[in-house]
C-alpha cells in the first residue's frame, strides 16, 4: 500500500472502517435520522402517534430512547474514526509517510496473487540508500532523517497512483510496480535512480546529495513476498558488487604504467 501522506499516506486514501454489526437497529436509525431534522411533535407523527395519545411519562420515554440513539450514533462515529486511526498506525512507518514492512508484504502478496491469477505483469524494486552511515555521524541522526524524508517524497511523487512504496528497513525502501515488466522497472529504476542523485536537499547550510543502489525483480507464479524481496534485495547486492568491480577496475587501469615505457 503506497501511502503518499500522513494520510497516505504513508504516501494512499484509506477506506473507511466497515460499520460495525448490531451497534445501532435500523429502527433506531431511522429514529434519529428523523429526529436529526424535525421537531418533537414531528416525531411523534414520524413514530405513528397524535399528540394526544402520549402521556407524560410515555413523552419521557420516548425523548430518552431519541436521546441514546443520537448518543449510539455518536459513538459509532467515534468508534469508526478510531478504527481507521488505528489501522493507518498499524500499517504505516513510524517516521516516514509510506507503508511498513508488515503492510507491504500485504500489498505484494495481494499484487502477485492478481498477477498469477490474470497474467499481468508486474515488479518490485528494492532500494538501498548509500551514505547514510557518513550523513549521520557528520552531520547527526537529525539530517539522517532528512534524508530519509527526502528520498521518500521523491519516490512518492515520481511513481503511480497505482505503485505501492514502503520502507523495508532502515535505509532500504521498496516499491511494488503494479503491471510493469522487468525491462519497464528497470527503465523506471534507472530514471529514480538519475532523480536522486541529481536532486540534492538542503540541511544547515549543507547541500547534500543521495545516491543509492537498487535490485529489481519481476513477480513470478506461486511466490511469496518474502521470496521476492529476497529476489530483490540478491539483485541489488550483485548490481553493487558489479558497480564497484567497476570502479577498482577503472582505477586500476588509470595508474597502470605502460608497458612500453
Amino acid at each position: 500500500m503506497k501511502v503518499r501522506n500522513r494520510t497516505a499516506g504513508v504516501g494512499r486514501t484509506r477506506q473507511s472502517a466497515p460499520a460495525i454489526k448490531g451497534a445501532v437497529t435500523p429502527t433506531a436509525v431511522q429514529v434519529a435520522d428523523a429526529a436529526a431534522a424535525t421537531t418533537a411533535a414531528d416525531r411523534v407523527a414520524f413514530l405513528g402517534l397524535s399528540e394526544g395519545d402520549l402521556s407524560p411519562n410515555v413523552r419521557i420515554a420516548l425523548q430518552a430512547l431519541l436521546d441514546e440513539v443520537s448518543h449510539l450514533r455518536d459513538e459509532l462515529e467515534h468508534t469508526r474514526r478510531r478504527i481507521a486511526h488505528l489501522e493507518q498506525l498499524a500499517d504505516e512507518d513510524a517516521m516516514l509517510p509510506i507503508s511498513n514492512r508488515r503492510a507491504f508484504l500485504r500489498e505484494l502478496t495481494r499484487m502477485i496473487s492478481y498477477a498469477e491469477r490474470y497474467g499481468a505483469p508486474g515488479s518490485l524494486l528494492y532500494f538501498d540508500i548509500n551514505g547514510m552511515k557518513t550523513i549521520n555521524d557528520r552531520f547527526g541522526h537529525a539530517a539522517g532523517d532528512a534524508a530519509l524524508m527526502h528520498f521518500t517524497r521523491l519516490l512518492l511523487e515520481n511513481t503511480r497512483d497505482t505503485d505501492i512504496v514502503g520502507r523495508l528497513g532502515g535505509d532500504e525502501f521498496g516499491v511494488i510496480l503494479a503491471q510493469a515488466s522487468e525491462r519497464q522497472a528497470q527503465d523506471k529504476a534507472n530514471r529514480l535512480m538519475r532523480l536522486i542523485t541529481q536532486t540534492p536537499f538542503q540541511w544547515d547550510g549543507e547541500t547534500l546529495f543521495l545516491s543509492c543502489s537498487v535490485g529489481i525483480h519481476q513477480f513470478l507464479a506461486e511466490q511469496t513476498a518474502e521470496t521476492a524481496i529476497d529476489a530483490a534485495d540478491a539483485n541489488m547486492y550483485q548490481r553493487k558488487r558489479r558497480h564497484y568491480a567497476r570502479l577498482d577496475h577503472d582505477a586500476d587501469n588509470e595508474f597502470q604504467t605502460d608497458p612500453a615505457e
